[in-house]
Formats: C-alpha cells, structure tokens, sequence
C-alpha cells in the first residue's frame, strides 16, 4: 500500500469537488459528524454502565470524543515519523491526525442502545426469527442472513467472513453490508487496499490507519473503564491503583495532597500516554507487515504494554462487566429491545403482505409509524425492511428504547 493513494483526498460521489486551502477535507469530516443527530444521540447510549445518574461515568459520546482524542495524538505522531523517514510527503501528518480523528469520533455511532449487550439482544432477535422464518423473515436469502445475526472496521460482507478460510485479524467480523458492496469496491480500489478472493466472494486488508483507530479505542476503554468502575463503586481504590501504576509508572512530582479520585484521574492521564507511546512504537516496528496487509494483531497486543493491558482486561472481565447493577439492566435491556422489536416488526411485515405500499397500512401500523417516525422511504423489499427495522432500533438511546416500548406494550 501507498501513502499517496491511502490519503486519497477526493469526495465520494462528488467528482469535481476542489479542497479549500483553508478547510481541510477532514477539518470538514469532524465537524459534521460531531453535529450529527446520531453523534448527538451519543450521550444517552451506554458506554458500560447502562442508564446511570453518575455525571462522571462514561456515555458513548465522551468516549468517542476522548477517542478522537488520542487517535489524533497517534496520528500526529505516526505521521511526523514517515515525514521523517520519507515514507510520506511533507505535511501528511496534518491529514493523517485529522483523519484518524474524524474515524474516532464517528467510530461508535450506529451502536444500539445498552451497548453490547444491546448488540447481542438484536442479533439473539433476528436469530430466533431466522430459526423459523415467516413474513419478511422468509423472503430473505439465506446468504443476506448474517447480517442481522452478528454485529459489527472489516473490510468484507458477512457471507464472505463467515466463510472465508483465514485466521486475519480483519475477518473478525463483518463491516460491509452487501447494499453498499459497490461503494466499498470502488473506495477500496482507489485507497490501493489489496484485495483478497475466497470462493465465496472478495475481501481486503485493513487500511493501515484502522490500526490506530482500533488502538485510540483500545487504549481509552481499557483505562476509563476502570476509573468509572472506582467512580460507581464496583471497584476499590487499592484495585485500581494495583492495576494502572505498572501502566502509569512513577510520578515526577510530589502530590502528598492529593485524593483518591485525583490520584486516579492522574494515573489515567500518566497511563493513556505511556500507551500512545507503546502503541506508536509497535506501528514503527511492524510498519511493512501493516503496508503489505500481513499484520494480523494490535497494535496494544504488541506493544511493550501488552502485559499491562491484559491485566485491565482479565480485571474488566471478572468484576466489572459481571457486576450486580450493570446485569440487572443488561435483562432489562435485552428485554426492552426485544419488546420494541416484537411491536414494530409487524409494521414491516403488513408491508410485505401490501407489496411495500405504506398507503395500505391498517389504522393502527399507520399510527405507530407516525408515533415513532418510521422512515420507509426506501423499503422495498425483505432486505430493505429488515435494515429499516434494525437500523430504527440500533437508532434508540437507551432512555428511549424504554419509553418506547412502555408505550408499545401499553405498561407506560
């Protein structure tokens, strides 16, 4: 891959557009994304802990805002290290950073409410219905399935992830819906990303930027995670300095003064810069296995912080995500999205019966479309109407999730 191509600098879908001198294309990608209504919706979707009154706990829109944060320091970073080694022309490091930036801080919008446990409870829904499928359930080919079933940065559709015979870290999971397959290929063909063919269908190496992406996100949900676990409680003060001193490392200077949240709030700064440096060494020393699309990890899992970070993680797993709170609502999370389901999906499936003529609705799917502003503008088909459905929902906060199936359900 080339630097050239991968900061390719041109509007989709606008060919003659011209980049002003003095509003960068990405300056432009950032700030439209951060006055967004998805991006908005942001701060009423959870980041860990579901519907908590705690003003200090993460929502999924101070992440991302903290992600752009770092992704733009590693990009910055990076950037002036290939100006440095001629990997890339002078002044990329200003379209690298902002770049990344603007990737972080779209990279959580489109997240459902209840966060992945609220993933998990659409793709359980979709599964059951797929189980025994009826209505817009049964027109849909079996190969468009997974979609809906597994949720996801992958370049490839999730036919072709599920059945590709390969161990890279980009086949994880799905990233390309087979509606948008055309935009993706031409995107993919100009960026220069190498394109792979299995039986079943094409995929691509990651760009390397993704990389940093991934990192700036690894780096601040590993770390916030544990301050906010001290913040509501689930974690003592003891454990969590336990786990982000070695991160951290020493203090160089005296702060006898200080409480425990300060200590903690220092430790998070200390730690996050020490892990921008690990994660910036570990791009440099795998640098032609990220060019040449081999480099099948992270960016943290190979850095000289990796020990560290696991650590948070066996930590997060054991005490932080199986606490009493955050449980409790993860039921009623999953049982909130599925009762918004059950309610909306007859909508679509009338639709289907009507040959997708919202004029025909009955009195009742006519009302909720109206309560709850369904857009079927672009339904046409199972495929559309399932998007449609599951776009509507993964849409919701959290807040609105459950009014709305209160209201659904008659109990509001």
């Amino acid at each position: 891959m080339e630097w050239p191509r991968l900061l390719n600098l041109s509007r989709l879908g606008d060919k003659d557009y011209v980049e002003k001198a003095e509003r960068p294309i990405y300056v432009q990608d950032y700030d439209r994304i951060a006055f967004c209504a998805p991006f908005r919706r942001l701060a009423h979707k959870t980041q860990v802990h579901p519907l908590n009154d705690h003003d200090h706990i993460h929502h999924r829109l101070i992440h991302s805002i903290e992600v752009a944060s770092v992704g733009r320091s590693l990009g910055m970073s990076i950037g002036h290290w290939l100006e440095e080694q001629d990997h890339a022309e002078t002044g990329s490091k200003h379209i690298i950073s902002g770049m990344v930036q603007a990737a972080c801080l779209a990279h959580d919008i489109g997240n459902p409410p209840f966060g992945h446990s609220g993933e998990a409870a659409i793709g359980d829904w979709f599964k059951e219905k797929f189980d025994a499928p009826t209505g817009i359930f049964g027109g849909m080919e079996e190969t468009k399935r997974p979609e809906f079933v597994a949720f996801t940065k992958y370049p490839v559709t999730s036919y072709v992830q599920t059945t590709a015979n390969s161990d890279y870290c980009g086949l994880k999971k799905f990233g390309i819906f087979e509606s948008e397959m055309g935009i993706f290929e031409s995107t993919a063909e100009k960026l220069g990303l190498p394109k792979e063919t299995s039986a079943n269908g094409s995929w691509w190496r990651r760009h390397p930027l993704v990389f940093l992406v991934e990192a700036a996100d690894d780096i601040c949900y590993n770390i916030l995670d544990i301050e906010d676990a001290y913040t509501s409680g689930d974690l003592s003060f003891t454990t969590v300095k336990e786990k982000l001193s070695p991160l951290a490392g020493a203090s160089n200077q005296a702060r006898e003064h200080q409480t425990n949240e300060e200590c903690i709030a220092e430790m998070r700064a200390r730690g996050i810069g020490a892990a921008i440096d690990a994660c910036v060494d570990a791009f440099k020393a795998n640098y032609s296995e990220i060019m040449d699309g081999t480099f099948s990890s992270s960016l943290i899992e190979v850095s000289n912080k990796s020990n560290e970070f696991t650590e948070i993680k066996e930590l997060a797993k054991s005490r932080i995500f199986t606490a009493v709170r955050k449980t409790e609502l993860e039921v009623l999370g999953r049982n909130t999205i599925h009762r918004v389901l059950n309610g909306v999906a007859p909508v679509f499936d009338e639709l289907h019966d009507e040959n997708w003529n919202p004029e025909k609705l009955s009195n009742y799917n006519s009302q909720l479309v109206r309560a709850l502003r369904l857009d079927l503008r672009d339904v046409n088909d199972s495929y559309s109407a399932l998007h449609a459905l599951s776009d509507f929902v993964s849409g919701m906060t959290d807040r609105y999730s459950v009014s709305t199936a209160k209201m659904i359900s008659g109990s509001g």
